[in-house]
This record gives C-alpha cells, structure tokens and sequence, in this order.
C-alpha cells in the first residue's frame, strides 16, 4: 500500500518537471536561435517480490524446509531523466538589419556513436571569460563598437578575438567575411561540436563545453553558410509543444487521482478497521 504512494507521487513529480520544461519551450517559441528542449522518462528498476513459506517434509524425523515462491515483479516508479536540446534548424526571419546574420546549417557529419548529426555555432566569450557558444545571430554595436549579442557577450573571430567595427554600415559575405567595399574587416569565428548533446545549455541561449570547441573551418566535411539580414527563428513546434502540455496535465491528473484513491483506503482502514479491533 505505502509503496504505491511513492509510486504515483513519482509519476507526479516527473509529469511537473516535464510540464515546466515544455512551458519554457513555448515561452521562447518567438526566442532567435532558440533550441527546443526535448525530455526523456525513465523507470526505477524494478523491484522483485517473493513469499518465504515453510513445507514440511514427510520422513520419520520430521522437519520444516523454507523456500521462495516468486510473485513477480513491482514498479518502483518513474522520473525525468534528462533534457536534451534538439538542435535542427529552425526557420530563417528576413530583418534587413545588418547585424542581423543567419548560420545556415550545410553538411553535418553524422556522429557514428549518437546517429546525430554534429553542429556549428558562434563563438563567444561569456560573462566569465570562457568561451560560450550560441546559435543566435542577432547582433548588435555596443558603445565601444564591439559586435556583440543581445545579451550583450562579446562576438570573436576566427582568432579568438572581439570583433570592433567602425559603424553597423557592412557587410558578410557568405564565408563570414566582414566587409567596408573591398576593405576586410574580420571574419566570424565558428566552431563546431561533433556531439552537441554534451554541451551544457545555460540562460540566453547560450551554451557551453568542457573544453574549446574546434574550429568549424577545420573540421572534416563540415560546411556551412551566412545570411546577412535574416535571424534563425527558434525550431519549437508550438502545436506539438501544446499537445504534449496537455499529455503531460492528463497523466499528472491520472497520477493524482491513483494518490487520492490510495489515500482513502488508508482513511478507511484506520477508521473503520481500527474501529473494529477497538
């Protein structure tokens, strides 16, 4: 009976953490660069049940012999697991803001171990000092003239350094060459990660690795492209996003009501089971 508790309550627990996640989701539904958020809901393993019983065994001495008699197996629970973000592209938003610039995904190579494909991403330097990487390309000019992003982190180039322009009157070609006329000015920097699912996601759309992440220009079959003047809108799927929402509310509800029944029972068997023996 008490284990059934635990059991509902998990569920619970799991649907609410599932339902907060796909909450998020649809509040950056209109976020640029935002990855999608993707759960997974694991069981506890599960626990074996048995009986010990005793059987006596007919000789002249007669002695009592224990044994297991298996009754099967019992569900411990469930529990979110983990949150992983999908990283396909989303949809490009033309903006005709020069610092408005697009990383149009080419070719991936497919990692043999995940089957997923890998992903390119601009290089950052974060709050802190290390690198830190986004999928955002909406830009900005500081005071300073340094191409940053809106949350204010500084944009670097392929050399690892900030980017400081004259004025936001440029333009990117293709290859993320940084332009005046025929005057090069830098050129974007980006990395690629082989198995994005190990970064770490963190506030403003940011993420980061344990270690630098390589550079896209040397990776093997890697390629890629710039859109100057468009912004990759966030890959959420609202219908989809909405329809697991209300998946998630129906078996959180299912949950509960399984720990109300149980509940009952337990206010029945003190009062009226208690009741009886008194």
């Amino acid at each position: 009976m008490f284990r059934g508790f635990y059991t509902a309550g998990s569920g619970m627990i799991a649907q609410q953490r599932r339902t907060e996640l796909l909450s998020n989701n649809m509040a950056n539904a209109n976020t640029p660069g935002f990855k999608t958020d993707q759960s997974s809901i694991r069981s506890f393993p599960e626990m074996y049940l048995s009986n010990l019983e005793t059987t006596k065994v007919p000789v002249q001495n007669s002695f009592q012999m224990k044994g297991m008699n298996p009754i099967g197996t019992l569900s411990t629970g469930t529990y979110l697991q983990e949150a992983m973000p999908l990283f396909t592209q989303g949809q490009l938003r033309q903006t005709e803001l020069t610092t408005d610039i697009a990383l149009v995904d080419g070719t991936l190579p497919v990692n043999p171990e995940t089957g997923q494909p890998g992903a390119v991403f601009y290089t950052l330097e974060g709050s802190d000092g290390e690198r830190a990487y986004t999928k955002s390309g909406n830009f900005a000019l500081n005071p300073e003239g340094y191409l940053t992003t809106s949350a204010g982190n500084y944009v670097l180039d392929q050399d690892g350094q900030r980017i400081q322009l004259p004025n936001d009157d440029f333009q990117v070609t293709e290859d993320g060459i940084i332009k005046y006329g025929e005057t090069l000015a830098a050129t974007l920097g980006i990395s690629y990660a082989a198995n994005p699912e190990t970064l770490v996601k963190r506030d403003n759309g940011l993420f980061y690795a344990q270690q630098d992440l390589p550079d896209a220009n040397g990776a093997q079959g890697v390629s890629y492209s710039f859109k100057q003047g468009f912004i990759e809108q966030s890959n959420v799927d609202t219908s989809r996003t909405m329809t697991d929402m209300m998946t998630a509310y129906r078996a959180f509800e299912a949950n509960q009501k399984v720990l109300q029944a149980y509940d009952r029972s337990m206010e029945k068997a003190v009062s009226e089971i208690g009741r009886v023996n008194g």
